[in-house]
């Protein structure tokens, strides 16, 4: 599907437009990638990475907030997939405009550019912060979610679609626990800190994120959140796992914490439907027959949610410590 098409990540110097861009090239043949972002400095770092690939890769700076800047680099483009975003929790709240600039407004100028510019389909990466937000990340991208399902409804005859893939923290990625936790151990810590001792996470690796993107640009007809069905941890299980018998004194949950990552809430459950390996929320919108997400998996039963908190599948201290190999915790 992605053989001799020409995509575009925003955003594509990041962690997961480096896993994506990868995956992509070495299993299919793409006409081009074009890695859009802000950094110059970061590309440059990503052309001497991938440099094996060089004739497969564009990179063009530019911020999505530059809606101008979108439309020439949208030129010839076949796909989008949008992971750029202000992330971090504590920056989105002291900087609360800048966060509104780039989360919504640059969400809103990457919608506008596709549909002038004849993109067929589009990818918005969300969060589980999203879902019932309790910080400005997570009201920000919450409005996102909503801009790129309603996108569909522009559409008119164009033959595009925008749909959504959420999921929470990839197992390793900067500023989550495990660096953390292993940054601590580096220095010969002996106590790893627990906010809250019920607290617990979901397990999700950079290539399963990667394979729910490339299953939402197969599938998708537009205004669908897909989520995987992954596994759950505990936070004092990581700890264990990560330093046997050490001390875990609990400090209390941070501003802008949940307790747990909630994927899919008791109101998505009414349009929610659970396949083999993944959910799908369907839009509650229709906007024409032939843009008809028709379900074909089993409907989740009323007052359906899933987190990380009530998930049915839990890993052990055991497992999280052979997951833990996997993760590049000197990135």
């Amino acid at each position: 599907m992605l053989n001799d098409k020409a995509i575009l990540i925003t955003g594509g110097t990041g962690s997961f437009g480096k896993a994506f861009t990868r995956y992509v090239l070495e299993n299919y043949n793409p006409k081009k990638i074009i890695i859009y972002s802000r950094d110059e400095f970061k590309q440059y770092m990503m052309q001497n990475e991938f440099k094996e690939y060089k004739s497969k890769l564009r990179f063009f700076i530019g911020d999505v907030r530059d809606k101008e800047r979108l439309m020439r680099a949208f030129e010839g483009v076949d796909y989008v997939i949008h992971a750029a975003a202000m992330k971090q929790v504590p920056a989105c709240e002291y900087n609360p405009a800048e966060a509104i600039k780039t989360n919504i407004h640059g969400a809103q100028n990457v919608i506008d550019a596709a549909l002038d510019k004849g993109i067929k389909k589009v990818v918005a990466l969300s969060t589980d912060k999203a879902v019932n937000p309790v910080n400005l990340y997570g009201g920000t991208k919450l409005v996102s979610d909503k801009l790129f399902i309603a996108a569909n409804a522009y559409a008119g005859e164009k033959d595009i679609n925008f749909s959504i893939v959420r999921y929470g923290n990839v197992a390793g990625s900067r500023g989550s626990i495990i660096p953390l936790f292993h940054n601590i151990i580096k220095n010969g810590g002996t106590e790893l800190p627990i906010t809250d001792y019920r607290m617990t996470r979901f397990w999700i690796s950079l290539r399963q994120g990667v394979e729910l993107v490339i299953k939402a640009l197969e599938e998708a007809k537009g205004g669908e959140t897909f989520i995987s069905k992954i596994p759950s941890f505990k936070i004092t299980d990581l700890a264990e796992a990560m330093l046997p018998g050490c001390k875990m004194p609990e400090i209390g949950i941070r501003e802008g914490e949940k307790l747990h990552e909630i994927m899919v809430t008791v109101e998505d459950s009414m349009t929610t439907y659970e396949y083999d390996k993944h959910f799908i929320v369907y839009p509650q919108m229709v906007w024409s027959e032939e843009r008809r997400a028709i379900p074909t998996g089993k409907k989740v039963p009323e007052g359906f949610s899933y987190s990380s908190g009530n998930n049915t599948e839990w890993l052990t201290v055991e497992e999280i410590r052979e997951l833990i190999k996997t993760v590049d915790l000197e990135k």
